[in-house]
């Protein structure tokens, strides 16, 4: 495939799976810091030279905006370059379910890749930029640059192992060890993005913490509590600081 056909590809792709405003990149994609998260670690020069042809767009989402809804038919897939979002479905009741929460250098919209629509919703949760990965567009890379097809490959790995670790949070832990393994879990994707692992403030808020981990609100409220009084964090409303990271991971191990 030449440049050019790519670079057409990439203009219908973008417009396709943008049905709102969004900005053009400012930003090279091999000077980007969220290029691992897109693009192999890996890359020639000549290959990389034609994914700076293509257009990624950046979309901005205020807060309580969705990015997607269950249900929408999906083009695309969003690399979130700064903010927090979170992902949601409706139970068979018409409750909201929290599955997960995203942040700057994680990426949103795999669940659309199996049946064409996306299965749940993202919401900002507070004001973010994504940039927007046109799917088609990704998987005519694909076939010329097996790198990033075998990234792609890793991407969806890693997701499914997050999967599997959130089943067994929900299956087998006790209410302590949920929260626990939750705090933990922020304060390590929180290192891996440069950020301080142990002074962080929770975007989302204590409902939805429950929702995600399966308890009611008042045993969220009461866990936090408990935590506090332990010296294993300071609470003061969302901003948290771990004060005894080793207690925390001790909880885990029964």
């Amino acid at each position: 495939m030449q440049t050019a056909t790519i670079t057409q590809i990439s203009s219908r792709a973008a417009h396709q799976a943008n049905p709102f405003p969004v900005h053009k990149r400012e930003t090279a994609c091999s000077s980007c810091n969220l290029r691992e998260l897109c693009l192999p670690k890996q890359i020639g020069a000549e290959d990389m030279a034609r994914v700076e042809q293509i257009v990624f767009a950046r979309r901005r989402v205020r807060r309580g905006e969705s990015l997607f809804k269950a249900g929408d038919l999906f083009n695309a897939l969003y690399a979130v370059r700064s903010g927090f979002l979170k992902t949601t479905v409706l139970n068979d009741d018409g409750r909201e379910q929290v599955t997960g929460f995203n942040m700057s250098g994680e990426l949103l919209g795999l669940d659309g890749i199996g049946g064409g629509v996306h299965e749940g919703n993202a919401v900002a949760l507070e004001d973010c930029e994504v940039c927007v990965l046109p799917f088609g567009l990704i998987e005519e890379l694909g076939r010329e640059i097996p790198a990033i097809q075998r990234n792609l490959h890793c991407v969806l790995s890693r997701e499914i192992v997050r999967d599997h670790g959130v089943m067994m949070l929900l299956g087998s832990m006790r209410a302590e060890e949920r929260l626990a393994a939750f705090l933990t879990n922020l304060s390590k994707r929180f290192t891996a993005r440069g950020y301080s692992p142990s002074d962080f403030h929770l975007r989302m808020t204590r409902e939805e913490i429950g929702s995600y981990l399966g308890l009611k609100l008042e045993t969220v409220s009461r866990l936090f509590s408990r935590f506090q009084t332990d010296l294993l964090i300071e609470v003061q409303q969302k901003h948290v600081r771990i004060l005894d990271s080793v207690g925390l991971k001790a909880l885990l191990a029964g």
